[in-house]
């Protein structure tokens, strides 16, 4: 069973009290955007079979939103941090390095 740490309340939740959210540090698309753009926007993922960084929320919880880095193919979590992170920090980089060398994002 997948269990995450929530970075807003500090609790390990496992994967009945989460809700996912998709991939994360996407770029939103706006009315100002091209077709294209958009379209990528809205039906485009990556789909990794490997570390993936995704969206949770910590619904049965806190409600808060928060990133997590893990292994798609073993559950393995490298990590958690805010939402308002605009991408992944050097410690969990650091983590993925250390456990999957010559990983690249």
């Amino acid at each position: 069973m997948l269990t995450l740490r929530c970075p807003a309340c500090g609790v390990m939740a496992d994967e009945t009290e989460l809700a996912p959210g998709g991939e994360a540090h996407l770029t939103r698309e706006g009315p100002g955007s091209t077709d294209e753009a958009f379209e990528a926007y809205l039906f485009l993922r990556k789909n990794p079979r490997g570390v993936h960084f995704e969206r949770w929320r910590h619904a049965m919880g806190c409600g808060k939103w928060f990133h997590a880095a893990r292994c798609t193919v073993t559950l393995e979590v490298f990590g958690t941090y805010p939402a308002q992170t605009s991408g992944p920090p050097e410690e969990i980089l650091a983590a993925i390095e250390a456990r999957r060398p010559g990983w690249q994002g």
